[in-house]
């Protein structure tokens, strides 16, 4: 009797707009490469397929892996050929080239807001990514998109005649990372994409008369989630559910939140290269060094009896800077404000005013760079993030190993990852008077060394790695049946 052949590997495919290092705007890039290269660890066989990003072509290891290829979009054929990036297997990172729609200077769009061509572009990608899917793996395929730029790809898979060999093998998951940015467009786009009218419908794409990408791949998805499992609560009630609470009510037990992890081993404070000196639970004499080295680096003067306050992220609404600004309490106190990012022009003028008003406590770097947010997270005291909404959130994991205490809102996965009172300071409402509160017992708190100190500890022992999301996720592509 002859031995049966041995089933086919299935392959993990995530699917994303951006990828830490080679494109990144915020936390997609991370949370993307940090899920996908934790599972390689596991022992799957991942791959991540991405735009080919002016930032990514240009680096030292990126370079073509196959001939190029005919993509039909609507009306009209496009070119494409697949990049290989990096020489790890771990995981395994190709791009899609296509000059005209992402050799450009930034992901989404510039100055002036967003690319016009936005949905072309991503429907473009979905495609391109299905068919380079379909050529690499003959055998079972977990497809794992990401956020509304990939959501088409579960619609093209279940409805174009062209995915059907592919879409019989395929289990689709689409993690939502931050439901606030959906795609809506005019639905005179409908055409230009190929998708029939029949299904700009409630039940498909339409959306209070847009079209609607995310809504989408809610629809086609065989399982959702989203990053933490208060953002998935909020997600299904009026007031917290973006337009489409009604949607995610109507998957039932599809849908869920995982909490998205971090890298330890990159962000940790002993082994930590990016900071001027290692120190841990156990000696933390070293973060001394740091908060010195932080105020020497945005221009403060070097003050030990001071809190030093960090702000890390997107100048922009939903971080809660108006609370900060609008907070006159907490900037006159005998402390000191260093901001890290780029967003909009208000904030950043306002922060710029008020830096130059008080050039010896407040401190704005316009931009981002990696070695400037381990400068800023290693020696501050606390982090403000005030969120008006915050799916998951990466910078108050980081900001608790480094013993740097965050000050929240109460949502999301704020809520999920601060503890009030043994790891930072949670506030409820919206509004200047909640935040004023904590931040009040954050500095009353600072002033008790060995209170603080308690705390610090704490923070810096909470295990936020990719290991229990990752048996998560794994538990759901395996209880998640295959289209027939």
């Amino acid at each position: 009797m002859s031995t049966p052949a041995a089933s086919p590997r299935r392959a993990i495919v995530h699917l994303a707009a951006e990828c830490f290092p080679h494109a990144r705007t915020g936390g997609l890039a991370e949370a993307v490469h940090g899920l996908a290269a934790a599972q390689a660890a596991a022992g799957e066989q991942v791959h991540v397929v991405m735009p080919l990003h002016r930032s990514v072509r240009a680096a030292d290891d990126a370079h073509p892996a196959g001939e190029p290829f005919d993509v039909v979009v609507g009306p009209r054929a496009e070119w494409a050929r697949l990049w290989r990036v990096g020489r790890s297997d771990a995981p395994t990172i190709w791009a899609i080239e296509h000059e005209g729609f992402f050799g450009r200077d930034a992901i989404y769009g510039g100055a002036d807001g967003d690319y016009p061509d936005n949905p072309r572009r991503f429907a473009y990608f979905c495609h391109a990514a299905l068919q380079a899917i379909a050529a690499q793996h003959d055998g079972p395929v977990v497809l794992h998109l990401h956020d509304w730029h990939t959501a088409l790809a579960a619609l093209f898979l279940r409805e174009s005649s062209r995915h059907r060999a592919l879409s019989q093998r395929t289990r689709v998951i689409l993690t939502v990372h931050n439901p606030g940015y959906q795609g809506h467009f005019s639905p005179n786009v409908l055409p230009d994409l190929g998708i029939p009218w029949s299904l700009f419908t409630w039940e498909h794409l339409e959306w209070y008369g847009k079209v609607n990408f995310l809504k989408g791949g809610l629809t086609y998805a065989d399982r959702v989630f989203t990053v933490s499992p208060s953002q998935a609560a909020e997600l299904l009630t009026p007031a917290g559910g973006f337009g489409l609470y009604e949607i995610f009510q109507a998957l039932g037990p599809r849908f869920g939140g995982i909490i998205n992890g971090i890298d330890q081993r990159i962000w940790d404070p002993a082994h930590d290269p990016q900071i001027v000196a290692p120190f841990g639970v156990d000696d933390p004499a070293g973060k001394t060094a740091c908060k010195a080295a932080a105020q020497d680096r945005f221009g403060l003067p070097r003050r030990a009896d001071v809190p030093l306050f960090a702000f890390v992220g997107r100048l922009v609404q939903q971080k809660g800077l108006s609370l900060v600004l609008e907070s006159p309490h907490l900037l006159q106190q005998d402390a000191q404000f260093v901001f890290l990012g780029q967003g909009e022009r208000r904030f950043a003028e306002g922060i710029r005013s008020l830096a130059e008003r008080l050039p010896d406590r407040i401190s704005l770097h316009y931009g981002f760079r990696d070695e400037l947010e381990h400068t800023i997270i290693a020696g501050a005291d606390a982090l403000l993030m005030p969120s008006q909404y915050e799916p998951c959130g990466l910078t108050q994991m980081r900001a608790q190993r480094y013993g740097t205490l965050p000050i929240v809102r109460r949502v999301g996965g704020l809520a999920d990852t601060v503890s009030d009172g043994e790891t930072g300071f949670a506030f409820d409402a919206f509004s200047t008077e909640a935040f004023a509160g904590a931040t009040g017992r954050a500095l009353a708190c600072w002033q008790n060394p060995a209170a603080w100190q308690r705390m610090m500890r704490v923070a810096m022992q909470r295990d936020f790695s990719w290991r229990e999301p990752m048996a998560r996720y794994f538990e759901a592509y395996d209880t998640t049946g295959a289209a027939t």
